[in-house]
């Protein structure tokens, strides 16, 4: 995203930002793999119950990881920015984004915010979806710049 590119209309608020491919592939490959170990674990005669149940248990551990990964996301509302990453939220206010950054190899956006640090938002990720998260990019900078203190620099 280094190149000025045209300013995007701004989206009605709420909006959401996530990661949608990569989070259907995720929940269905979890949902995939939970049903063809539990059906692995009910077939095999010889398993005793506590093994069967360990099978399951096994497979639930993976759909929750898998899960776990799905969960990113940006909501943005007329107050500020809710980022759901991994394993944390965060609520922040528009005063308290500078800028939204997406460079080219950045895995993730990265939010510079006022108190000096520079926050991940695994809500919007170019891996499988590499021109919506672009667009997705410039629509937070673009709610960022016009409702909080951030400015376009270079």
């Amino acid at each position: 995203m280094s190149a000025p590119a045209p300013r995007p209309e701004l989206p009605t608020l709420p909006v959401t930002f996530r990661p949608t491919r990569t989070r259907v592939v995720l929940l269905s490959v979890g949902a995939v793999m939970f049903l063809v170990i539990t059906a692995v674990a009910l077939t095999l005669e010889q398993l005793s119950p506590g093994e069967r149940a360990s099978f399951v248990f096994t497979a639930l551990l993976f759909f929750g990881v898998l899960a776990l990964l799905s969960r990113p996301k940006v909501v943005a509302n007329e107050d500020g920015v809710t980022v759901v990453n991994l394993t944390r939220t965060r609520r922040l206010s528009w005063a308290e984004i500078l800028r939204v950054n997406l460079r080219v190899g950045d895995p993730w956006v990265f939010l510079d915010l006022s108190d000096g640090t520079s926050m991940p938002a695994l809500g919007i990720q170019p891996g499988i979806a590499k021109q919506q998260a672009i667009r997705d990019a410039r629509t937070l900078r673009a709610l960022a710049e016009s409702r909080g203190t951030g400015t376009d620099i270079g």
